[in-house]
Formats: structure tokens, C-alpha cells, sequence
């Protein structure tokens, strides 16, 4: 069951990312363009929102189920970020936080009174929450914890 959820847990990351950048996109090119907040916009934001804090509840489920954080932590100090202390912390911490910041962006988005303020709003909160997420993704390449792009069924 864990790695079925883990499974699913990696390859649901990329419809967030997915989201996220068209959210973006969308947001950056109508705020440029000077267009009124459709309801396309609206429900994009919406689902964003709604597919951010399914990803956050599967993460949640794996992090107290996973095997590699149920047991302390060595005491040995060999690596100052090793798998453990990443998921534990930096991970679990940083997409915490992304998921409040979209939270909060399409909170106030949804509040504006503007076009303009309700694009500028998802922008800039979808952005932010972006980038912290790609800090804290397990790339293939990372010097700290390195996980497979997609983990296969």
C-alpha cells in the first residue's frame, strides 16, 4: 500500500506543476493583456488550490507511514543532509509552505475586486509557491536526495 501511495504521490507532483505553470501562464498573460477574470480563470485557480492540497494530504499520508521516518535518527553526523533529515524536514517543511502560499494566493485572488489584482495576486503567490517547491522536489540531480522523475505503478 505504501508504494502504491508513494507511487501515486510522484506522478500526482507533475499535474500539481502542471497546474501551477498554467495558472501562471495564464495569469502573466492576461494581466498583461488586460482581460477580465473569467470564469475559466476563476475555476483554474480554484483547482489548482483543490489539486495542491490533495497532493499535500497523499504527502502527509506517506509521512506517517513511511519506513524511513518512523525509526530515530542515527546519531552518526556523516552527512549533514542525508534521506532521513531531508524528507523529515526540508521537504515536508518547504512544500508545507507552498501549499499555504497557494492556499493564501487564491484566497485573496478570489477576493479582489479587480481583474488586474485578482491576476497580479495569482502570479505572484503561484510563483513564489513554485519555486519553493522546486527547492524542495527530490530531483534525479540533487546533491542532497536524489528520487527517480517519475517512481513506476
Amino acid at each position: 500500500m505504501y508504494y502504491y501511495l508513494l507511487s501515486f504521490h510522484s506522478l500526482f507532483r507533475w499535474l500539481l506543476v502542471a497546474a501551477l505553470l498554467f495558472s501562471i501562464i495564464l495569469a502573466y498573460d492576461r494581466l498583461k493583456r488586460k482581460a477580465s477574470f473569467t470564469p475559466f480563470a476563476n475555476r483554474l485557480r480554484h483547482w489548482t488550490a483543490t489539486i495542491a492540497h490533495l497532493q499535500l494530504l497523499l504527502g502527509f499520508t506517506i509521512y506517517f507511514q513511511s519506513p524511513l521516518l518512523k525509526f530515530a535518527m542515527p546519531a552518526s553526523a556523516h552527512p549533514l543532509i542525508n534521506d532521513q533529515r531531508f524528507f523529515r524536514y526540508i521537504h515536508a517543511g518547504l512544500m508545507l509552505l507552498s501549499i499555504v502560499l497557494i492556499t493564501i494566493g487564491s484566497a485573496r485572488a478570489k477576493r479582489m475586486s479587480t481583474a488586474a489584482g485578482q491576476y497580479r495576486t495569482m502570479l505572484i503567490w503561484f510563483v513564489i509557491a513554485l519555486l519553493i517547491m522546486f527547492i524542495a522536489i527530490p530531483w534525479p540531480f540533487s546533491p542532497f536526495v536524489a528520487r527517480p522523475f517519475i517512481r513506476p505503478l
